[in-house]
């Protein structure tokens, strides 16, 4: 498929090299106008110019082309070089000369990658010059081909840069419908957790409490589910993750809750929590329990499961810290890289539930906190990950 002329004048304008081309072919021709130019059997069209001796061309410009030469080397493909065309034996008769009133002239093909001829490297001027047996027929040819090994180059990127703009809008068309799909589904699942509670009070045997339960715990598993989609997608979207900032009154009880949620989920495993009172942290103290909630369960999935999970939050320094530690294996470098990216899974022994948006989303949260999140990790300490936020207190 052919390109446009607009598209091929721009091409050529992103060449940094033509300009460069142009001013060495006239100084080393001594010829005043020059021109690189777009030939097709119907147009000839000015890509870039270089004229001093107000020929009028711009670029952009079109001529007739059957009124130029360069329909001849469109079909011929080969240079034509011109010294004086008074006493030229093939051109002193030529209208094309007369009709533009120049004596010297030389054109040279130039074709792109595929081979096909896109135009002409020309350059003209109304005093005669001496060119053939010279070196600048090599020159101009040498040129010609720079610049279609620039054209394939430029065209590529910008191919790329294309594919590139519109993977990302249909990036951004899918977080969108996650977006949706995810708001949407919030009702279908409210009307499942309200059903669940209405059985709950009325089913007496223990079969039919179980299945209730097992309902209810599944709608609270594809609850945290959905709102980790919309999370996603929220930072995705570029909006971020968005914090309602307030000098809360006891966050401490906040985290203490969130931690009593997990552990009762978790009966098997071992939970210890050491928190400095945090009175007047100005913070979202929602998020920032969900951020404990991703580290924490994080920490159980991933560490030795005979080991305690310990929780630290401090006070000090107008910092507030709030640390996830436990034992086993360290978590490899490469690994750690990756952590805080979206869908990352660290390889498991066994298979888990989840997205692997937690970490993702503990990150975004503290992004959102103006704070920053934290993994150190070793086979002889175990894996502790700490969120630091610049504290601003209440007045």
């Amino acid at each position: 498929m052919g390109t446009t002329a607009a598209a091929d004048i721009a091409t050529i304008a992103r060449i940094d090299a033509v300009p460069s081309i142009l001013q060495v072919i006239c100084e080393t021709t001594g010829l005043r106008f020059a021109a690189v130019a777009r030939v097709t059997e119907n147009a000839w069209t000015t890509c870039a110019v270089l004229d001093n001796i107000g020929l009028g061309l711009e670029v952009g410009d079109g001529l007739d082309v059957t009124t130029t030469l360069c329909q001849e080397i469109r079909t011929s493909h080969q240079t034509v070089i011109i010294d004086k065309v008074s006493e030229d034996e093939v051109y002193c008769n030529h209208p094309t000369p007369r009709l533009y009133r120049f004596e010297s002239y030389i054109a040279t093909p130039v074709f792109r990658a595929d081979g096909s001829f896109f135009g002409t490297i020309c350059a003209l001027d109304p005093r005669p010059t001496r060119l053939r047996g010279t070196s600048i027929e090599a020159m101009m040819a040498s040129f010609a081909r720079l610049l279609s090994l620039q054209m394939e180059n430029e065209e590529r990127h910008q191919r790329t840069a294309t594919a590139l703009l519109e993977e990302r809008e249909m990036a951004d068309l899918r977080d969108q419908f996650i977006a949706v799909l995810g708001h949407d589904l919030r009702n279908p699942l409210f009307a499942i957790n309200a059903g669940a509670e209405l059985l709950q009070r009325r089913v007496a045997d223990e079969r039919s409490v179980g299945i209730v339960k097992h309902i209810q715990t599944s709608a609270r598993r594809a609850s945290q589910l959905i709102e980790d989609v919309l999370d996603f997608a929220r930072g995705r979207l570029g909006a971020g993750i968005v914090v309602d900032l307030q000098p809360d009154a006891d966050l401490t009880r906040s985290l203490e809750h969130v931690v009593s949620e997990l552990q009762r989920i978790h009966p098997e495993r071992v939970i210890s929590m050491d928190v400095d009172d945090l009175q007047g942290v100005l913070c979202d103290k929602e998020r920032i329990g969900q951020l404990l909630s991703n580290l924490v369960s994080n920490a159980i999935i991933h560490g030795a499961p005979d080991s305690d999970v310990r929780v630290s939050g401090r006070l000090s320094n107008q910092e507030f810290t709030l640390s996830v530690h436990n034992l086993g294996p360290a978590i490899a470098e490469n690994v750690r890289a990756q952590l805080f990216k979206p869908f990352a899974r660290p390889s498991v022994r066994s298979p888990r539930g989840g997205l692997g948006l937690g970490l993702y989303i503990a990150y975004q949260i503290a992004l959102a906190h103006d704070g920053r999140l934290e993994v150190s990790s070793s086979d002889e300490h175990g894996t502790e990950f700490v969120f630091h936020l610049p504290v601003v207190t209440a007045v």
